[in-house]
């Protein structure tokens, strides 16, 4: 029993590790494990909440808020700064926005970076961790619900391993999930008594603040490995079944111009036109003329070109098929 709760709260304990070396290459585990993602359930069923606590406008500006915040540091410090190193920052401002990125309950940051460092390897493959291939269900929720992705592929960001601080946040990511759960609650009962204008409570808060708000985090998130591998533009050829989609783009501050980033990863921005919104970029821009953050990669000028000889061809190849011209 103390081995079993040990995993939960530290994903680097040795009973942890061990699952590191079960196959990868070419193996699909898709056996749950209940027991293990019991938080995750509970994640779910907690939404139901809502008939008992009610709602107030407060509690749903934070929801939304919380959300945004949370988003903002999953696609732009998990992913756009761990995974991809598509930007620089300072070690403070490294560490608060990991730890706001860590408070979404989506595993721990280097966990994250490392299976989406793994993801773009193997992308749409036996040996991608949530290949599109393997269906919808699989590939949004199926792949970490199993033991196979459950360890930290250490082996994969070893250039993070440096900061202890990182490596703690990883290891200790649900005691930080937790933390912030009671931080929400205890804040909705204080509004409760110094502010009962807000008509909110520590119940009220924690449902919506942090249950629904999470929640709708983590599948807007999952949503990219999942629905932006089938629904969508493919505005550039790729070896993969990645798709522009704007919607998607939307709720994930940028995230969903996935066609663009698979096929250039190294780009902070996303959204390789000005009319493909990427919310992320912006903010980094922004903090980038505070300082904040520096030294942003931009989309190189021959993905443009690319793009344009693209679209050339298939002005071509639409003339030959008018005029029943073949090439």
């Amino acid at each position: 029993m103390r081995k079993f709760f040990l995993r939960w709260l530290d994903s680097w304990s040795p009973t942890s590790q061990a699952e590191e070396n079960l196959p990868r290459a070419g193996f699909k585990d898709s056996k749950i494990r209940w027991m293990r993602i019991l938080p995750f359930i509970l994640l779910h069923i907690a939404c139901l909440s809502v008939f008992w606590v009610g709602v107030s406008w407060f509690a749903v500006i934070f929801m939304l808020l919380f959300y945004v915040l949370r988003m903002f540091s999953i696609t732009a410090f998990f992913h756009r700064y761990l995974s991809h190193k598509t930007f620089q920052t300072s070690r403070p401002v490294q560490f608060i926005f990991i730890l706001i990125g860590t408070m979404s309950a989506q595993r721990g940051p280097l966990w994250w970076a490392a299976h989406h460092r793994y993801h773009h390897r193997f992308t749409d493959t036996e040996q991608d961790p949530h290949s599109s291939t393997h269906g919808f269900w699989y590939s949004h929720v199926g792949w970490f619900l199993n033991e196979q992705n459950f360890g930290t592929r250490k082996e994969v960001i070893k250039d993070w391993l440096k900061y202890p601080e990182l490596i703690w946040l990883d290891r200790f990511s649900l005691p930080v999930v937790l933390l912030t759960a009671f931080g929400i609650y205890a804040l909705g009962e204080w509004l409760a008594t110094a502010m009962p204008a807000l008509a909110t409570s520590g119940p009220q808060l924690l449902v919506w603040g942090f249950v629904i708000s999470t929640v709708l985090l983590i599948h807007a998130t999952l949503s990219i490995n999942s629905l932006a591998h089938l629904y969508g533009r493919r505005d550039f050829e790729t070896d993969d079944n990645s798709r522009n989609n704007l919607w998607l783009s939307i709720i994930t501050l940028g995230e969903g111009w996935h066609n663009n980033h698979h096929y250039y990863a190294g780009s902070t921005r996303q959204g390789f036109y000005w009319w493909q919104i990427d919310i992320t970029f912006y903010l980094l821009k922004l903090m980038s003329v505070f300082g904040l953050v520096w030294g942003l990669k931009p989309v190189p000028e021959r993905i443009y070109a690319a793009r344009k000889n693209q679209l050339a061809m298939i002005k071509i190849k639409s003339n030959n098929i008018d005029t029943g011209e073949s090439l």
